[in-house]
């Protein structure tokens, strides 16, 4: 074994992803499917298998369901076996909001019995959140060259989208300097990544000092800064934060666009096949005389009658004769029936579109969603787990569907841009 290999490594993947609307209805934001056959959490886990680190812990807690069922024993990431293995986290008390998480250094905080049962020399902390590919052993190794109590993995993003982010400043060494959290006014264009390497002992010392620093951006990593040595491990390759719908279903273009940065099957990223509704059995996707495919990822038990162009289908989606898909997402066993329509659109699982349908209706694409105008302002039309669009009925763009909408909840044959059922 590798000696980076004994780093522990601590998933936070308990986040809400509010942004993402109805997509977390119903799950966690790391268990979001994505690219057609993965999870975004897939990513993270992926790396540090591809990285040969065999300890982690993933922190849960809101909707950690399908995210449990989705990580089970961790065997497709190769996490089984007498020196490796994935352990689930969830909050450790009771059902008070006060109970759980207040935060990233929080969460780490109340699995102190975890770390200390798994002694490491290092500690690498990830979020279960984002789609990118890296060496953590490079990293690692970097933390020890420097001789880093702390490293951070940091990335330049244009200046515009600092304030998303927290910022560092470093000298000539790749020593951050000073730190800045989310700044309205940014000095530098070097983001956090919100990947840390930290040494176990100091990291157990840090939390240890004040129980109300709960978070690592606004507490303990500027605390760090000031008082001991960290330093910025630089990222060149492609990163993406996929928490807001236009960010994510930008992403998932990202995989069919031509001479993308993105690969995940090059990547090395793996899923669990097994616990996602027997795609593992699914039989290859199926294109009638006829059909026509552009620019598209069809996955396999797709029947493919109509059109599809710019799309990501993931398995079992059905497509009818004369329907068209258009720069959409479609998750598992969607159904579009003959001559329907979607056009820029997200649909979750097992939605049911009618015949001569619309989803995305319109050329009005900049009328906001009324509801969650921050949510979607960009044409993307949002349908939910399991809604039906009945026959004939049009959605027009920004549009909301709920989970489990059903052909009864419409008022009208045509839902305007920017409202919600």
């Amino acid at each position: 074994m590798k000696d980076h290999a004994k780093t522990l490594v601590l998933i936070l993947a308990g986040g809400v992803g509010s942004r993402l609307n109805n997509l977390v209805q119903t799950r966690a934001k790391p268990s979001v499917p994505f690219g057609g056959l993965y999870r975004i959490i897939d990513f993270s886990l992926s790396n540090v298998m591809n990285a040969g680190l065999t300890h982690v812990g993933v922190l849960t807690q809101y909707k950690p369901l399908s995210l449990m069922r989705h990580i089970g024993t961790g065997e497709p990431w190769d996490f089984t076996g007498r020196t490796r293995g994935v352990k689930i986290l969830p909050p450790q008390t009771g059902s008070k909001d006060s109970d759980w998480y207040k935060g990233t250094a929080d969460a780490i905080r109340q699995n102190m019995d975890f770390i200390k049962s798994h002694p490491a020399r290092e500690i690498l902390l990830l979020s279960g959140d984002h789609i990118y590919r890296m060496d953590f052993a490079d990293m690692i190794q970097f933390h020890r060259r420097k001789k880093s109590d702390v490293t951070i993995g940091m990335m330049v993003v244009p200046k515009s989208e600092i304030h998303q982010f927290g910022a560092g400043i470093t000298n000539e060494e790749g020593r951050i300097i000073e730190w800045e959290e989310k700044p309205k006014v940014p000095r530098t264009n070097l983001a956090s990544m919100g990947i840390y390497v930290f040494d176990s002992e100091y990291l157990l010392n840090l939390l240890a000092e004040d129980r109300n620093e709960v978070d690592f951006g606004m507490h303990l990593i500027p605390k760090a800064i000031e008082r001991d040595n960290v330093f910025a491990y630089p990222f060149r390759d492609y990163w993406r934060d996929v928490g807001t719908i236009q960010a994510y279903w930008d992403a998932n273009m990202d995989i069919i666009r031509a001479g993308s940065e993105i690969s995940p099957e090059a990547w090395g990223i793996r899923s669990n096949v097994e616990g996602e509704r027997f795609t593992a059995d699914r039989t290859p996707a199926y294109f009638a005389t006829g059909a026509r495919v552009s620019g598209s990822m069809i996955a396999a038990g797709c029947d493919i009658r109509g059109e599809v162009v710019n799309s990501v289908l993931s398995p079992g989606v059905k497509v009818g004769p004369g329907a068209v898909v258009r720069d959409s997402i479609l998750f598992h066993d969607c159904v579009v029936e003959e001559n329907a329509v979607v056009d820029l659109a997200i649909l979750d699982k097992r939605v049911y579109v009618g015949a001569g349908a619309v989803v995305g209706y319109g050329e009005d694409k900049k009328t906001p969603n009324r509801e969650f105008p921050e949510h979607l302002y960009t044409g993307i039309t949002l349908v939910g787990k399991e809604a039906v669009v009945p026959s004939t009925v049009k959605i027009g763009r920004n549009c909301i569907l709920q989970p489990w909408t059903k052909g009864e909840d419409f008022q009208s044959a045509e839902l305007k841009s920017g409202e919600t059922v």
